[in-house]
């Protein structure tokens, strides 16, 4: 039983280690390609992204604390007010005056629901806060890794098209461009799973709503990379499949 449950949620470790491997394919076959430049900072974020995701999904001691004793300290002086209406002779001016002092403390009251409320929300809010700039960084080399796929025109390795001056460098053969594209691919779907590792351990609507944003991009992406790779295999009979 313990082990299925390793199953029901993606290990933060496993994710970076994958990011890694992968790091060192494209190394090892595009020495020196942007592309492993971009998958060494998806590395760094995931690693940072795994630090901040398990301090999300913790409890802020310091911060409870705090509200706690704010809130033990409006408690004393509510129960303060309260006893000045015995402490006072029974006269009917003293009595008015209490029951003034009561209405106050009526109205004291609902602020301090009111502030109760905000206390105990402004933990998930700086959760919510840190949670969607991180996101918003992968969000951002999502698109950076779709900026390095799209000269891998198929077209252009088969020279369909004629070129012009200001026609990007073509150095790679189809095989090449397949495996370029396809490490592209694999970066897309990785860069989700550490997006997920935030509504995995902090299920917020909003956090989610934004990982959520973040897999349709990335997948969308990743579809039309693999419509590249399809026409690279249709193109001819040279050999995509060797190894990765």
């Amino acid at each position: 039983m313990p082990a299925m449950r390793t199953y029901r949620a993606l290990d933060p470790d496993k994710v970076i280690d994958t990011i890694r491997v992968l790091h060192q394919r494209i190394s090892e076959r595009f020495p020196g390609a942007g592309l492993g430049g971009v998958c060494a900072e998806l590395l760094l974020l995931a690693r940072e992204n795994s630090s901040r995701a398990e301090k999300i999904s913790g409890r802020n001691v310091p911060l409870r604390v705090g509200i706690l004793v704010l809130l033990a300290a409006g408690a004393a002086g509510l129960a303060w007010i309260v006893s000045l209406f015995y402490l006072f002779p029974r006269s009917a001016e003293n009595v008015y005056t209490v029951l003034q002092g009561l209405e106050a403390a009526a109205n004291l009251i609902v602020l301090m629901g009111a502030g109760v409320f905000f206390l105990f929300r402004i933990e998930e809010r700086l959760k919510r806060r840190d949670a969607l700039k991180a996101l918003h960084e992968l969000r951002s080399i999502v698109q950076v890794i779709d900026m390095h796929q799209l000269t891998k025109d198929p077209g252009s390795v088969v020279s369909i098209a004629g070129k012009t001056a200001s026609s990007p460098a073509r150095t790679l053969s189809r095989i090449e461009v397949a495996r370029y594209l396809d490490y592209c691919s694999e970066m897309l779907s990785l860069a989700s799973k550490v997006a997920v590792l935030f509504a995995q351990g902090f299920p917020e609507p909003t956090v989610t709503e934004a990982v959520s944003d973040i897999e349709r991009i990335a997948a969308g992406l990743a579809q039309k990379i693999w419509q590249k790779i399809i026409i690279l295999e249709a193109l001819g009979p040279e050999k995509l499949a060797d190894s990765r």
